[in-house]
């Protein structure tokens, strides 16, 4: 995709949708684990599966975050059209990736217990949830893998090669979960290596992708090395792109913990609400990707003023697909919660969640395109600590004082859509102020 001559809007849908998909159907798949283990394991075994997507959430974006990094840095350079640093940028990133989940999948192991003791999750829930958290974490070499192989694909505008591994793995990860709960009787257990497997083949065929691709980003065995200079470059832009992306599963391990203390009924049908709302975060997330990699490679060709329209039409379309979006999966909210759980208090609970969140996913998509767009710039510290305070502070201070005072579900989730008001208003004006100004180019 030629991102730096043409038309805007059409070229930013045709990179959007094949990357919302992704992130769709890597939900659905997720979703899949969740919906056989409330189907044939009961809610306690749901319960403990949910209660694992804050921490897990946590580990996975800080290195989500520094893929972005890799993905400005590889989008600039090829905007530049330097083809030995984006070389190096692709094999920098891959050894990375690997290593890193390695690090994170042993201390995992560790942690595990003491994580979720802290957060508070009900006795008869525990031991299942580590079982869990403990498998799932083995597989972070894969995952981190994946994510930073499809960030390599991104930067030159190939959304659709990640989807196709995606698709097949997740095939093979709905397949096995049926296999090891039904047959096998396995549980969360059976749940947690259906994942880590699917995770596995997906890493797998894109880096046969990538040595099978001819040009800047074909992979080499023997070029498989850390660039120190490239390293420094993505963690600079990745790691505040992490953090902020870590800010928001910070903030929700803090109302876990509070939804942990309303009981089993409470985790189950957060959980289920969770893995239906998430959808309309990946259109948000798509959108903000694409700003990030379009302004990337133009601001890497010098050219400012096609940045700032890139920027306008990226939020435009994020805020009218995402409205769209919200409001359908609203409506249909009481069916959909029911394929997770028929239980009429798990899905009341449930609609309560939905409402708070999917009314209040338009200033989600004022947040991702806004800081999408400063990562592309290279400020990616910027957008990091105003969401840092502006969501993580919020929710935290909300949590030990409303909530405690209040004590209902309702109270607890009314502070979504609070946060995110604040900081769409907070990252709208850091934008105005931090962009390149004209002169500077």
């Amino acid at each position: 995709m030629n991102m730096l001559e043409g038309s805007i809007g059409d070229k930013i849908i045709k990179f959007v949708i094949p990357l919302a998909l992704t992130g769709i159907l890597q939900q659905l798949f997720n979703a899949a684990d969740v919906m056989v283990i409330g189907q044939f394991a009961g809610k306690n075994a749901m319960a403990a599966v949910g209660s694992n997507a804050p921490v897990i959430n946590i580990m996975i974006c800080l290195f989500i975050g520094v893929s972005v990094g890799a993905n400005v840095v590889i989008a600039r350079y090829i905007g530049q059209n330097r083809a030995e640093k984006v070389k190096d940028s692709v094999h920098t990133s891959i050894v990375f990736a690997f290593f890193s989940g390695l690090f994170i999948a042993v201390v995992g192991q560790f942690v595990a217990y003491p994580i979720l003791k802290a957060m508070s999750v009900p006795d008869e829930v525990l031991s299942m949830a580590v079982t869990y958290l403990r498998i799932y974490m083995g597989g972070m070499p894969v995952i981190f893998l994946y994510n930073f192989e499809s960030a390599i694909f991104r930067s030159a505008g190939d959304t659709k090669t990640p989807l196709i591994a995606l698709t097949i793995s997740g095939i093979i990860n709905v397949l096995l979960n049926l296999f090891f709960v039904i047959v096998m009787q396995m549980s969360v257990a059976g749940v947690a290596i259906a994942t880590v497997t699917a995770n596995f083949v997906s890493s797998l065929l894109l880096f046969i992708f990538l040595r099978r691709r001819e040009g800047m980003l074909k992979v080499e065995l023997g070029s498989l090395k850390i660039n120190s200079d490239v390293l420094k470059s993505m963690l600079k832009i990745g790691l505040p792109a992490g953090v902020q992306s870590g800010v928001f599963s910070l903030s929700n391990l803090c109302i876990q913990s509070a939804i942990n203390s309303l009981g089993a009924d409470v985790m189950a049908a957060s959980s289920a609400a969770f893995n239906i709302e998430i959808v309309i975060y990946y259109i948000v997330n798509a959108f903000g990707q694409a700003a990030t990699t379009f302004v990337g490679q133009n601001y890497g060709a010098g050219n400012l003023k096609r940045c700032r329209k890139i920027t306008r039409t990226a939020l435009l379309q994020n805020i009218v697909f995402t409205v769209v979006a919200s409001f359908a999966i609203l409506f249909a909210g009481e069916f959909l919660l029911g394929l997770f759980n028929s239980d009429s208090a798990v899905i009341g609970l449930g609609l309560i969640r939905l409402k708070y969140i999917l009314t209040g996913e338009a200033l989600t998509s004022v947040m991702e395109t806004v800081s999408g767009a400063m990562r592309g710039y290279g400020k990616s510290m910027v957008p990091a600590v105003t969401t840092f305070a502006g969501v993580c502070g919020i929710r935290i201070v909300w949590v030990y004082t409303v909530f405690k005072t209040i004590g209902s579900y309702e109270s607890l989730m009314a502070v979504y859509p609070l946060s995110w008001a604040v900081t769409a208003l907070a990252l709208a004006v850091a934008y105005f102020l931090a962009r390149p100004k004209e002169e500077v180019v």
